[in-house]
């Protein structure tokens, strides 16, 4: 796989706040490779290595994307919730922002039943069929559609499994994670010093508490995948 240049640098990194990991007694050893420093008792992760593996994931998203590979998105937290959804929609992919209902992708046949509802529901509000209901189906029928609306409503186009999940905070997300490795499905992961960087395909040590770090990670992915997707159109 040939390697891109994406722009990414560190004083750019650095802006963003990027490289501030938590408390020093709030950390995994294992991240002890990705940690250049302590700083009134936070550790500073090494944004040459965030810089490395960022690079290597944007290389791989854009492969994907340009042989047409599906992307689904997970950021659950107040934190990363509008960065995720923005970053989605912008390139395309399916989201999960509100809720990792358990069983998503390891209950797929549910999660499609649930979509089918979803989708049937919203066709019916629609056409104003709803409306023609009794008040009182209509209300249960609406407070359903809005329960599927802030759930489902990121992946309401997801018609199969997708091929590569990315993850932003490994402990937020952990369940997510985890039938991602069940099933085989990359994952890309952002860690803080308090995470497992050996449970991800590809963990990109940075902030996961700070808006402007995840939108920084973010938004690089998102340009690596819709440069592919622009690739795959030229060249299906």
């Amino acid at each position: 796989m040939t390697r891109r240049y994406w722009n990414i640098n560190l004083e750019e990194m650095m802006k963003a706040g990027v490289h501030f990991g938590h408390g020093t007694r709030k950390w995994n050893p294992k991240m002890a490779p990705y940690i250049s420093a302590k700083r009134k008792g936070i550790h500073i992760t090494n944004l040459t290595r965030t810089a490395r593996f960022l690079s290597e994931a944007c290389d791989l998203v854009f492969y994907a994307a340009s042989r047409g590979k599906q992307f689904l998105i997970v950021g659950t937290k107040n934190k990363a919730a509008d960065s995720v959804a923005r970053a989605a929609i912008k390139a395309r992919c399916h989201y999960v922002n509100k809720k990792w209902l358990g069983g998503m992708l390891t209950n797929w046949s549910t999660t499609e039943t649930r979509l089918h509802k979803f989708r049937d529901l919203r066709m019916e509000q629609k056409t104003g069929r709803l409306n023609r209901l009794p008040k009182r189906d209509a209300a249960m029928l609406k407070r359903q559609l809005s329960r599927l609306q802030t759930y489902l409503g990121g992946i309401k186009y997801m018609t199969g499994l997708p091929d590569i999940v990315i993850i932003v905070d490994q402990h937020e997300e952990y369940t997510a994670l985890r039938e991602c490795i069940t099933l085989g499905i990359p994952t890309i992961c952002l860690i803080d010093t308090n995470c497992d960087p050996d449970l991800a395909d590809i963990s990109i040590p940075a902030n996961d508490d700070a808006r402007s770090s995840i939108r920084l990670i973010l938004n690089k992915l998102v340009f690596a995948i819709c440069e592919g997707r622009s690739s795959y159109i030229r060249n299906p």
